[in-house]
């Protein structure tokens, strides 16, 4: 199918298909990149509400928006990076697909080296840095390669499209202090989206 006419509809079919048969790791990161990047190199794929800043609250110029949440943990999210913007470094707890749609980020990589025998301590040590630019993705592996920390170091907002096997606003995820070593839980909130529509 063309990027042209490749959008949020297809590639929830499509996931879903590769999802039904029950995929290796590599295999579900194989095929569902494929889609990822058919999706994020159509600027037409969703709608132009979700790739604005939600332009309210303590982020303004952040945006979060719920896109697709499956029965089958399929969860896709579009999230805006306004200029600034940086999330410390954090754990998600099940695989994950980013792909860039607009502009770019710088995203830092870390492992765990502790024995993870210390409630609420934890210690880093950073793998790699990248810069991530439209039609790039990144792979989160669960437990082994899936720690990071998200910097829009430009001028201008960056879209990024999320997908994860699981609702990440229904998991106890992590938080990590690289001054501290300090362990913090989190869940996400409501998307912005959710948020408007009460």
């Amino acid at each position: 199918m063309s990027n042209l006419y490749y959008g949020l509809d297809d590639f929830v079919s499509d996931m879903n298909n590769l999802l039904a048969l029950g995929p290796t790791q590599q295999s579900l990161f194989d095929r569902g990149s494929r889609y990822l990047k058919q999706l994020i190199l159509n600027p037409n794929s969703i709608e132009e509400t979700f790739k604005l800043p939600y332009g309210k609250g303590p982020r303004p110029f952040h945006g979060s928006y719920l896109l697709h949440r499956g029965t089958n943990g399929l969860s896709i999210i579009s999230i805006v990076w306004g200029p600034g913007d940086h999330i410390d470094p954090h754990d998600h707890l099940t695989w994950g697909m980013i792909g860039v749609m607009e502009n770019c980020l710088t995203e830092t990589r870390f492992k765990r080296i502790d024995n993870h025998k210390r409630n609420g301590f934890a210690m880093l040590e950073k793998t790699r840095v990248d810069k991530t630019r439209p039609g790039e993705i990144s792979l989160l592996v669960p437990l082994s390669d899936e720690i990071h920390q998200i910097d829009n170091e430009t001028d201008r907002p960056t879209v990024e499209i999320h997908v994860y096997g699981e609702d990440l606003s229904k998991l106890n995820r992590h938080k990590f202090d690289l001054k501290t070593n300090v362990v913090t839980d989190f869940k996400s909130g409501k998307y912005d989206n959710e948020l408007r529509c009460r």
